[in-house]
């Protein structure tokens, strides 16, 4: 395909582009795609999967008590009374199972470290993983917000916010969160079209998309980051939100694609701009691989008035296809203030809209307006996250809970860190040594690899000979190797975004030596055109 060809992709989202990459990549029969386009792991955490499967059993037998008489395979709801015992008979004839081994390590922790009620908590999860309600109440089913919220904010915060003082919705992963958010800010009157939204560039590629869409109509404020600021983003960037008329600033933490989290100057520039300037700012932190850092700090944590939370469990515990995450608001946050500001008429005309669900509905929170929304409000009594998916949420949440070593983080970031390591050997030049780094993905930055390699001449002749674009299709076509532009995302210049989280160790070998044959092609062409 002819370089031309090429440039009439150049609008297309990354993940619109991957499938003509793909398409290219697989054309040549015997030979192995090797996708690092995918943000999709190849790990998963397995141990709470298995008390997940393991504590179905229980559940199905409790249901199966109900109805006992009945041989139609009919079972009732589970009975609190008593299922304690039940529990404990049941833990003790399957012993030797991993997962059983975390169920009774679970219901210890729940009810001697966290206080809550073992015999509410068991009957919760097993009604829960039974599916046999409705979620209850809509936004989240009351313990598996509280476990969530403990682990999120230890996460997240490290511990510097009371779980009391904040509010969960489990939605479907971030992507639902992100819909929901953008939906209820607008129906609220909190966002209209023309309105500024700041974007901490580069970002996931849709999230560039989401303030162009017909019915936001937004325009966009580039909040950008280089690789010359190591990915942080410049106190001349951040200034830009001190403008009254950007009312969003939207931001991955740590970033995609760079994998780099927010440091502490950044987000304390960021806080006193609220503080002094900015305290109508909506800040919007997609937080998915913060898991993924040692000390790691959400913007929720210096601006928790100011910031709605989106957390998925979709990277860290390899869960994408279960679809689980949050939103968290600050119960005493600037956006109720906002909603409670808003003019008399459009007040009165979401009192209307949310007076099936409250007598008071001025006072009705947002984050219960976005669980309203997300079923057009009529339906509110059918929101929320299916209540399996909750108690998978639980498993995940008390398996790093009462993980006090970090065996199980450490040993992802450990791979991460290998897969790297690999990759730059195999192409000859160094790693990244950033100490804010998460290595969830890796930036191939054009310029500097082709600098590193045969020196600044060379890399300027590349930088004008090549667009990133032809490389990534000459790559796909040529070694079967998928990689992503980094246009796409918003970055500035010709590189590429490689996942170290989806192929196995030795496939970064390979990955990094067809691209380093092909840095070596490209310098015997411009010794060419030089002698």
């Amino acid at each position: 395909m002819m370089v031309s060809d090429n440039r009439r992709f150049k609008n297309l989202s990354p993940f619109e582009l991957k499938d003509k990459l793909i398409r290219m990549a697989t054309r040549k029969s015997g030979r192995i795609m090797l996708n690092a386009g995918r943000g999709n792991p190849n790990f998963l955490a397995t141990l709470p999967r298995s008390a997940f499967f393991h504590f179905g059993q229980f559940a199905l037998a409790e249901s199966e008590r109900s109805f006992s008489y009945l041989t139609a395979g009919i079972g009732g709801h589970a009975r609190m009374e008593g299922i304690e015992d039940r529990f404990d008979r049941f833990l003790s004839e399957k012993r030797g199972h991993d997962g059983i081994r975390f169920l009774n390590r679970a219901i210890s922790y729940v009810r001697d470290q966290m206080g809550l009620s073992a015999a509410a908590f068991l009957h919760e999860m097993a009604e829960g993983i039974l599916g046999c309600h409705y979620p209850t109440p809509p936004r989240m089913l009351p313990l598996s917000e509280q476990i969530t919220g403990h682990y999120v904010l230890n996460e997240m915060t490290g511990g510097t916010l009371a779980r009391e003082e904040v509010d969960f919705f489990g939605v479907e992963g971030g992507a639902s969160a992100m819909a929901y958010i953008f939906n209820s800010l607008k129906q609220n009157g909190l966002i209209e079209k023309g309105d500024k939204v700041a974007l901490g560039m580069p970002i996931f590629s849709p999230y560039i998309e989401i303030p162009h869409l017909e019915e936001f109509g937004l325009e966009e404020i580039g909040i950008h980051a280089t690789q010359e600021t190591d990915w942080q983003y410049p106190k001349e960037e951040l200034e830009k939100l001190k403008d009254p008329a950007v009312k969003i600033f939207f931001c991955v933490n740590p970033g995609n694609p760079t994998a780099v989290k927010m440091d502490d100057a950044s987000m304390q520039a960021i806080a006193e701009i609220v503080q002094n300037d900015r305290p109508d700012l909506i800040i919007i932190t997609d937080d998915v691989y913060g898991t993924f850092a040692d000390d790691f700090r959400s913007l929720f944590a210096v601006c928790p008035r100011n910031t709605i939370l989106v957390y998925s469990f979709s990277k860290y515990f390899g869960a994408t296809g279960w679809r689980l995450g949050v939103i968290g608001m600050h119960k005493d946050n600037a956006i109720d203030e906002l909603v409670r500001k808003l003019p008399p008429k459009l007040t009165a005309e979401l009192a209307e809209r949310y007076s099936s669900l409250t007598t008071d509905p001025s006072n009705l929170k947002f984050l219960d307006r976005i669980v309203a929304d997300s079923r057009l409000v009529a339906l509110n009594h059918t929101a929320g996250l299916s209540t399996p998916q909750q108690v998978q949420m639980v498993m995940f949440c008390l398996f790093c809970l009462m993980d006090e070593h970090d065996h199980y983080k450490q040993t992802v970031k450990n791979i991460l860190r290998r897969r790297e390591a690999t990759l730059y050997k195999a192409l000859g030049v160094a790693p990244p040594n950033d100490p804010n780094g998460v290595n969830y993905y890796t930036m191939l930055d054009l310029k500097s690899i082709c600098r590193t390699l045969y020196g600044d001449e060379f890399a300027e002749w590349m930088a004008v000979r090549s667009s990133s674009s032809e490389i990534l299709f000459r790559i796909a076509d040529e070694t079967g190797i998928i990689l992503l532009p980094g246009q796409g995302f918003g970055l500035q210049r010709p590189a590429a975004r490689a996942s170290l989280a989806n192929l196995d160790e030795y496939q970064y070998v390979s990955i990094g030596r067809s691209l380093r044959k092909m840095a070596d092609e490209y310098y015997q062409a411009f010794l060419k055109t030089h002698n």
